[in-house]
């Protein structure tokens, strides 16, 4: 059992209907939420884990924890200014994105839900991209090949299913078997693990020993609907059933996320299938800007997951290892504070595209079906030229 005030799961309450409580399994932890570092931590799966970081590459994740909060608070003050027409934040899950997308390397594939903004960072793409597509300006575009990040994906638990078609192909081109391997790591929250397309997609994976690790995050709520209400067991654990194995890491600890994730991929790289990775954690906010999270949480639970903050537990690491200074750590809140004023202006700046753009690019070489749509459309909306309304 790793030591320190773990993330537990959350006791069975009035609101699950029910009197069972979930089991408290082992959960993977390096960093307790005082900043006391652990040097090694073994799962449930039997392994040992441990990272072996330099002061730089620590001060990097904070760095990375800093700036993603920070646009993603940004993104929610533009949504809630009018300036987006809906947002997801990652507010409280920072570590486990972080931690997963600094784990995997130029030529793995991730795919992402639509909450993924940390990992999206990450892999070098620039914040502004989801922005555009949450503003309506385009669809989301940029090149999932150049970037190995798949779009983002809307409809819950596809892309399970995206990954692992998408791992298969690795292995049908004879990618894996190395350390210089390929994997595919397929992102979720827990309520898509009710889903079939993330049942089928493990059964898929587990038969065709396919290079994915489907990264769980584990934030206590699949909307409004608590985790006990959507399984009778530790989700880790369901990937006992497809036939690979699953482990549970505390996703408030970014050097755990980071160690977990690490050996998934390279698990699956060297050919020895799929994982289940569950990041325990906790959504601080509301699911989209479009949801109330009082109407269905108590806000002395929402206290008590502030007190494992990712950020303030790196932070407090740092001081204690006498890596992070005073100067240090404002400089790091300056250049968030500059990098999300210019996600902002750059935001603002997007021009509005024309209604008829909508049908450009549906089909690579056209559709006489959306042409014809096109101009019906084109005429239709003209008729409003001159109009006073």
């Amino acid at each position: 059992m790793a030591k320190g005030d773990a993330a537990r799961p959350r006791r069975a309450s009035s609101r699950a209907g029910r009197g069972t409580t979930l089991a408290e399994p082992e959960l993977v932890q390096l960093l307790t939420p005082e900043g006391e570092r652990i040097e090694k931590s073994t799962g449930a799966n039997g392994v040992e884990y441990s990272v072996d970081f330099s002061d730089e590459e620590y001060r990097g994740l904070y760095r990375d924890l800093v700036i993603v909060r920070k646009l993603d608070t940004e993104a929610n003050a533009l949504c809630r200014q009018g300036e987006l027409s809906i947002w997801a934040s990652l507010a409280g899950q920072e570590a486990a994105q972080v931690g997963a997308g600094r784990a995997m390397r130029p030529q793995d594939m991730a795919f992402p839900t639509y909450r993924e903004h940390g990992v999206l960072y990450c892999r070098g793409i620039d914040p502004i991209m989801p922005l555009s597509l949450f503003r309506g300006v385009d669809q989301g575009g940029w090149d999932p090949n150049k970037y190995k990040f798949n779009m983002y994906t809307i409809v819950i638990g596809a892309q399970s299913l995206h990954g692992t078609g998408y791992a298969m192909g690795i292995n049908f081109d004879g990618r894996t078997g190395s350390d210089d391997g390929e994997a595919v790591m397929a992102f979720m929250g827990d309520g898509a693990t009710s889903q079939g397309d993330v049942h089928e997609s493990m059964v898929y994976a587990g038969v065709f020993n396919a290079p994915i690790v489907f990264f769980v995050q584990n934030n206590q709520f699949a909307i409004s609907e608590p985790t006990e209400r959507q399984t009778r067991v530790p989700l880790y654990k369901r990937s006992s059933g497809y036939g690979f194995p699953g482990v549970r890491v505390d996703g408030n600890d970014v050097l755990a996320s980071y160690a977990v994730a690490k050996q998934a991929l390279d698990h699956a790289r060297n050919g020895n299938g799929p994982s289940l990775v569950e990041a325990f954690t906790y959504r601080m906010g509301p699911h989209t800007t479009t949801d109330d999270p009082t109407r269905y949480r108590e806000s002395a639970e929402l206290e008590e997951w502030k007190a494992k903050d990712p950020i303030l537990r790196m932070r407090a690491f740092l001081e204690k290892q006498k890596v992070g200074d005073k100067a240090f750590f404002a400089s790091v809140d300056a250049e968030a504070h500059t990098v999300a004023m210019d996600l902002r202006d750059r935001t603002l700046a997007m021009p509005n595209p024309q209604p008829v753009s909508m049908f450009d690019n549906v089909y690579p070489n056209g559709s006489p079906l959306v042409d014809a749509q096109r101009e019906e459309f084109s005429r239709y909306h003209a008729s409003f030229e001159g109009s006073a309304h």
